[in-house]
């Protein structure tokens, strides 16, 4: 890895200094503005062709060079057609750059290719990757939020966690719903690595479109384009960021006086036992106030681009740290990018993207941690003269701060991506390409836990129940490694009036994994010490090792047609082999066409709409996102029998009943849409609509307890899932005067999931509350439905209470939940659950707006959703009768003194899942708020300063919501939680908030 960095930066380096011109030289003038306005442009790249030489312009849109009278100038400017202008002797020029043409005409990135929008037949957005660099996130797509519609993204406060994105809805319970990821060729399902400063653009192929990454593109496809240089002198920036997060709308719990007055109603034999130390002891603890931070953050990015004749360079670095909102928690990445292109000669072009990464990070135990601060009695002090509080001994959780304090766990992670290619024209239309892409990662994972006794005086009050015997070491070490080899021939022509555009290759791909790990008890607690074999190995010692290999074949092929620019048809295929099905090979498709009707002769005077396209496609995708050896039958071994005689045999037996025909799924999908623009370009959009069905999906069958499978159940495709839905963007830019100029954007997406057939599987449950599940998957209904008791409101008196049916849950009483007899036969149970809604929402999406003023610029981001519910959790879960409560509820309960018709008087383990714990998941959020100012001067001139930019910047700045727990953004990372459970809020990292003060800075 040392080898290819040095001589990545080598070759960089010889690139940066090359100089290749020697003529004679005179000193040549000139100013650049805008051929539309007349307003200066400040930073144009000026080049001699040829060489490196070359200057920029300055505030006024000036620029002095000396250059040879019989040169070409080039003007290169972001937003701006590239210019090429011959000096023909003159020592004084006039520029005037055209802007680039409008959203429709821009280049977009289709897999294997690019593609004028406006020939595009199928549905992708494209953003700027400017646009997601100016928020203060680890992750790109983090910053997505709100910005496509059809994308929905999922984030949370936790550093280094991934965000979850949901294009047009979830397509997949067992399998994976998660997108493919592309970044500059290399396939993966993880961009944490990936600094947002780099990107160039990010493309979403929402639709069949993707359908050209076979059996990968079912949930949709985000391809990531990284920046390159442009050929002309060095171009230096700088961009940083420094600021904090703080934990955002922390639910309050209940203090003292609340906690103690509910213990009288919950746990009367607690308040009434002996044990009644912690009682006296004065104060409130606020737990989640113990274990949480004001975290620092800040992101520090330098690049530096330019290019020869025969080549461009990008090179940049980062350093990114991000402090856990919650104490030890931590995360810092530091990437180098390299990008070079070299034209070896007219025909031949090498080009290599190289991305090394390396990661340090502490984490926690999200459930030991932050899941006991909702439930720790606030009566026992955290910590008091270097003792810690005995919440145990209470009968209550561990005390959270003890077991953030005493345990260490750190990774360290390395990761190499990146791809070398030859491009060959031999003549002009025709491009052979072959490309390897890599993704290789290295990981260590250390995880001490403390040694501590009650004997030591570890503890304030009580025993020693909350007692760790022995210390103990945990360390895996893992790594991996895939790899992509595209070869692929395009045709590209225009013959008169009709343009077309073939694509046609072949793609290898393979991965393969190992992991090695072991534990040890009674490892010395000096860091410089954790090794196992310093660990005793006759204590509980462990030890563990594995991997996994898949490869894939696959062969691709795509036409574009055009006609007049007005008539487009296009159509692509896939055929994939995967090793992870015994059934290897299955056939992927998209047909798409489209109409450009402001092409038309009858439409080019109508002076309403400066573009209008209707298009539609139509195609088959696949998802081979599951485990390589899931239809792989194996035998367990060493298991004991017993024969006649008494004598313990170890033997082999198969106990996992296993589909050895397993299948993708594939998802058929359907789109129409229109993208316009009107009012001279200043108001463009699109409105789409999809049908996505899922078919041959996994699900989990029946099986007879005879065959002994464990949990008498088999994965096969037997089920199928539907998504339909509209989508609907807007987006006006205009100008009002030199000096002032806005722009506001808007999208928002409706989304229908249903369970459209199991095909005999059995319905799936999820979401374990008390031991009791929460949601079902099932006929008729969204995936992770709520499958809960109705509650009817609370006990009022001993009448109702006697007239009410039976309840097999827990005894009715005064001041308890009531519930609906749905099947009427007298006894509340498991038959009177019902369809309660789900997490997945009818409507999501989100505005922004920007204004520009002199030297000022403001901006802001919207995101939110609506007709989705949330489950609480955190009320439902309640592991003793003396965990904490929340403070609001609290305030509401059922007492005598005060009756309620809506909150019962106590929430035990006994109560079950119903209504009463869902709530409305609707929000609107202020995602990110900033506010800039350019400064213009003539020593920023004299420093060769062509930028200067300082900021002011917020994330999640407020949110609106009806739901009562912190955030209705649910993103339940460390307790394993699958698509099922998506909607219940029991665990989650605290919501944060963020304020940084940032500079951008280009020389």
């Amino acid at each position: 890895m040392k080898r290819i960095f040095t001589i990545s930066v080598l070759v960089l380096f010889c690139f940066f200094f090359a100089n290749t011109s020697f003529a004679q030289n005179a000193p040549v003038k000139g100013k650049v503005t805008d051929a539309a306005t007349g307003e200066a442009l400040i930073g144009v790249s000026v080049s001699i062709k040829g060489t490196t030489t070359g200057a920029q312009t300055d505030v006024n849109g000036a620029f002095t060079l000396t250059a040879p009278l019989d040169a070409t100038l080039v003007f290169t400017y972001i937003g701006y057609t590239t210019l090429s202008l011959p000096v023909n002797n003159q020592t004084q020029l006039t520029v005037k750059l055209q802007a680039e043409a409008k959203e429709l005409q821009q280049v977009v990135v289709i897999g294997y290719g690019t593609q004028r929008k406006r020939d595009v037949t199928g549905s992708v957005a494209s953003v700027n990757g400017n646009l997601l660099a100016k928020q203060p996130v680890q992750t790109a797509t983090q910053a997505l939020q709100g910005k496509v519609s059809g994308v929905q993204v999922l984030s949370s406060g936790r550093p280094n966690s991934s965000p979850i994105l949901r294009i047009r809805g979830t397509g997949s319970v067992l399998a994976g719903a998660n997108p493919l990821y592309v970044v500059d060729g290399v396939l993966t399902d993880d961009i944490r690595n990936i600094n947002s400063n780099d990107i160039l653009s990010l493309d979403v192929l929402k639709d069949a479109s993707a359908a050209i990454y076979g059996v990968r593109g079912a949930n949709g496809v985000v391809i990531i384009t990284t920046k390159k240089g442009k050929s002309g002198p060095a171009v230096v920036s700088y961009d940083a960021t420094v600021g904090f997060r703080e934990v955002a709308n922390q639910v309050k719990l209940a203090d003292r006086a609340q906690y103690v007055d509910y213990l009288k109603d919950a746990s009367p034999t607690k308040i009434a036992s002996d044990d009644k130390a912690p009682l006296t002891i004065p104060g409130t603890t606020d737990w989640a106030k113990e274990v949480t931070r004001r975290a620092f953050t800040t992101n520090h990015n330098i690049s530096v681009a330019g290019g020869g004749e025969t080549n461009t360079y990008f090179i940049s670095a980062n350093y990114f740290d991000d402090q856990g909102v919650i104490k030890t928690n931590g995360f810092q990445r530091f990437t180098l990018r390299a990008n070079n292109d070299i034209n070896i000669s007219k025909k031949l072009k090498f080009s290599e993207q190289l991305s090394l990464s390396r990661a340090a990070e502490r984490t926690i135990d999200l459930n030991a941690i932050y899941g006991n601060v909702y439930r720790a009695a606030p009566i026992i002090p955290a910590i008091q003269d270097g003792k810690y509080g005995n919440t145990s001994a209470w009968s209550n959780v561990s005390n959270p701060l003890l077991q953030l304090d005493k345990a260490n766990r750190f990774t360290l992670g390395n990761r190499v991506q990146g791809n070398v290619a030859l491009d060959y024209k031999p003549i002009s239309s025709l491009t052979l390409h072959s490309a390897f892409n890599a993704d290789i990662k290295f990981n260590n994972q250390k995880n001490y836990q403390y040694q501590f006794l009650s004997d030591n005086n570890t503890f304030t009050v009580g025993g020693g129940n909350q007692n760790q015997n022995n210390s103990s070491l945990f360390v895996q070490n893992d790594d991996s490694y895939q790899y992509t080899w595209d070869n692929t021939i395009t045709f590209d022509k225009s013959y008169g009036n009709h343009h077309i555009t073939v694509l046609g290759g072949m793609v290898t791909e393979k991965f393969k994994s190992n992991f090695l790990n072991g534990t040890r008890q009674d490892v010395p607690a000096n860091q410089d010490q954790w090794y196992l074999n310093l660990g005793n190995p006759d204590v509980n010692a462990k030890d563990d090792n594995g991997g996994g290999l898949f490869t894939r074949q696959s062969f691709v092929g795509r036409v574009n047609y055009g006609y007049a620019n007005k008539y487009l048809i296009s159509g692509s295929f896939r055929r994939d082999g995967s090793s992870k099905f015994n059934q290897h090979w299955g056939n992927f498709y998209t047909v798409g066409g489209g109409w450009v009707i402001s092409e038309e002769s009858f439409m080019k005077d109508n002076h309403i709409f400066d573009q209008l396209k209707l298009r539609a496609s139509y195609g088959k995708l696949g998802n081979d996102n599951i485990d390589q050896a899931l239809y792989i039958i194996t035998a367990t071994s060493n298991l004991p029998y017993y024969f006649n005689n008494g004598t313990l045999n170890l033997g082999s037996v198969i106990q996992d009943i296993k589909n050895t025909n397993l299948k993708w799924e594939t998802t058929a999908q359907f789109d129409l849409g229109l993208d316009f623009a009107f009012l001279n370009n200043r108001l463009s959009g699109e409105v789409d609509y999809y049908n996505k069905k899922v078919s041959n999906a996994l699900t989990k069958v029946g099986l007879p307890g005879i065959l002994g499978d464990p949990d008498n159940t088999y994965i096969t495709n037997a089920a199928s899932y539907s998504n339909k839905g509209f989508e609907v963007g807007l987006k006006w830019n205009d100008k009002i005067n030199d000096k002032l100029s806005y722009n506001v954007g808007a999208n928002i997406s409706y989304n229908k999931n249903n369970v459209i057939g199991l095909n005999g599987g059995q319905a799936l449950f999820g979401g374990g509350i008390n031991s009791r599940q929460v949601t079902k998957t099932d006929n008729g209904h969204p995936i992770g439905s709520y499958f809960v008791l109705q509650s009817t409101g609370v006990f009022q008196n001993a009448a109702e209470v006697a007239a009410a049916p039976t309840n097999s849950f827990e005894a009715n009483k005064i001041g308890g939940l009531k519930y609906a007899d749905i099947d009427n036969n007298g006894i509340i149970d498991a038959n009177d659950r019902i369809y309660a809604g789900s997490y997945q929402p009818k409507y999501y999406g989100g505005f922004n707006f920007g204004v520009n003023y002199n030297s000022f610029d403001l901006s802001a981001d919207f995101t939110g959703n609506w007709g989705n519910k949330i489950y609480n959790g955190k009320k439902n879960s309640r592991g003793t009768e003396n965990d904490n409560i929340e403070a609001s509820y609290a305030d509401s309960r059922f007492t005598t003194a005060k009756p309620s018709n809506t909150d019962p008087n106590v929430i035990t383990g006994s109560t079950p899942p119903s209504t009463y714990f869902i709530e409305s998941g609707a929000y609107l959020r202020l995602n990110n708020l900033t506010l800039g100012y350019t400064l213009k001067s003539e020593l920023l001139k004299r420093a060769n300063i062509s930028r200067l930019r300082f900021y002011l910047t917020s994330q999640n700045l407020f949110t609106l919501k009806r739901y009562s727990g912190s955030s209705p953004e649910l993103f339940n990372d460390d307790v394993n939680t699958g698509i099922t459970e998506a909607g219940i809020d029991n665990v989650n990292y605290p919501v944060t908030r963020t304020f940084a003060f940032g500079v951008n800075l280009q020389f």
